[in-house]
C-alpha cells in the first residue's frame, strides 16, 4: 500500500500534468481561430485572381489559350496518369499530442497515390517532420523538408519556399501532376484528409470563368503582354491553394490537438479523483490506527495504576 508522503507526491504530479494540459489546450484553441481567419481572409485575394483570370480570357478562346509555365499549352490534356510524373506535398506535423493527425494523411496520401500511379512519386516534400518517417517507411523518398509554420506570418514564408523548391525540379523531373494531401477542417472539432491537384490546371476552372458574364457594365480591360498576366495569375492561383492548404491543415492539427487534450484532461481528473480517495482513505486509517494506540495506551495505563 503507499505511503501517504508517495500518495502526495502523486496528485502534485498530477495536478501539474493538468494545469500544463489545460495551457496547451488553450493555446490550441486560440491558434485555432487565428488560422481559421487566414484561410477564410484568403478567399477574398482568390477572388480577385479570378476576377483577373475572368478579364484575361474574356476574348481568348480556350484553345488559344496562353501557355503557363505551370501547367502546358493544354493544361488538362496529357499523357495517362500512370504515364505522368507525378509531384506530391504531403502536410503533417512537428508536434506530437494531435492523436492520429499524422497517421492519417500519410494513410490517405498512399492510397490516393497509389490509385493513380503504382510507383512513388517523382517528386516529394514534407512539412512537418512527424509524417517524414510514416512516409519514408512505406518506400517513399522525399525530397526536402519544411518545418510547420508556428504563426501566420510564417505561412507565407513556408508557402513561398515550398514553391521555390517545386519550380527547381518541376522541369528538371518532368513533372506533369502536382498534388497536396492535407487534412482539412469538416465540423467544429473534426477534421479529414483532403486532396487538392494544383497541376494539370483545371481546364473546366478555366472554361467557366472564360464565359462568365461581367457584374459591371464597365468591362475591365488589361495592359501589359496577356501570355505573362497570365502566367502570374496562375503563379497566385497555386500560391493561394497552398497557403488554404496549409492553414487549413495547422488549424486541423490545433483541433485535433484540443480533442487530444480533452481527453488527457478527463483522464488526468479520473486518476486526480482515485489518487484523493485512496489519499483520504489512507489518512484515515493512519488516523484511525493513532487513536487505538492512544486508546490502548490509556487503557493499559489505567488499568497498571
Amino acid at each position: 500500500m503507499p505511503t501517504l508522503e508517495l500518495l502526495r507526491r502523486k496528485i502534485e504530479t498530477a495536478s501539474d500534468l493538468q494545469s500544463v494540459v489545460t495551457t496547451m489546450k488553450t493555446l490550441a484553441a486560440v491558434r485555432i481561430h487565428q488560422y481559421q481567419r487566414a484561410a477564410d481572409a484568403l478567399m477574398d485575394y482568390n477572388r480577385t485572381i479570378e476576377l483577373g483570370l475572368q478579364v484575361i480570357l474574356r476574348e481568348q478562346r480556350l484553345r488559344h489559350l496562353p501557355a503557363s509555365e505551370w501547367g502546358g499549352e493544354n493544361p488538362k490534356v496529357g499523357g495517362s496518369e500512370e504515364n505522368s510524373h507525378h509531384g506530391v506535398i504531403v502536410i503533417g506535423s512537428d508536434q506530437g499530442m494531435c492523436g492520429q493527425f499524422n497517421e492519417q494523411i500519410a494513410a490517405h496520401a498512399l492510397e490516393h497515390h497509389a490509385k493513380h500511379c503504382q510507383r512513388p512519386p517523382e517528386a516529394l516534400w514534407i512539412v512537418g517532420a512527424r509524417v517524414a518517417f510514416l512516409l519514408t517507411d512505406s518506400g517513399w523518398s522525399i525530397d526536402e523538408a519544411f518545418r510547420i509554420p508556428t504563426s501566420v506570418p510564417e505561412i507565407a514564408d513556408c508557402v513561398s519556399d515550398l514553391l521555390t523548391a517545386v519550380e527547381a525540379v518541376r522541369e528538371q523531373r518532368h513533372l506533369t501532376t502536382l498534388r497536396i494531401y492535407a487534412n482539412m477542417r469538416s465540423s467544429a472539432g473534426a477534421y479529414q484528409p483532403n486532396t487538392t491537384q494544383l497541376l494539370p490546371i483545371d481546364l473546366a476552372w478555366l472554361q467557366r470563368l472564360s464565359v462568365k458574364s461581367w457584374e459591371s457594365p464597365c468591362l475591365p480591360t488589361f495592359g501589359g503582354e496577356r501570355e505573362e498576366l497570365f502566367s502570374l495569375l496562375v503563379r497566385q492561383s497555386l500560391y493561394v491553394s497552398l497557403y488554404q492548404a496549409c492553414a487549413e491543415s495547422l488549424a486541423s492539427e490545433n483541433a485535433s490537438r484540443i480533442a487530444a487534450m480533452q481527453a488527457a484532461e478527463k483522464n488526468i481528473e479520473e486518476t486526480l479523483d482515485e489518487l484523493n480517495t485512496a489519499f483520504k482513505t489512507q489518512r484515515q486509517t493512519a488516523i484511525t490506527e493513532e487513536l487505538l494506540d492512544v486508546v490502548v495506551g490509556f487503557e493499559a495505563l489505567t488499568s497498571g495504576s
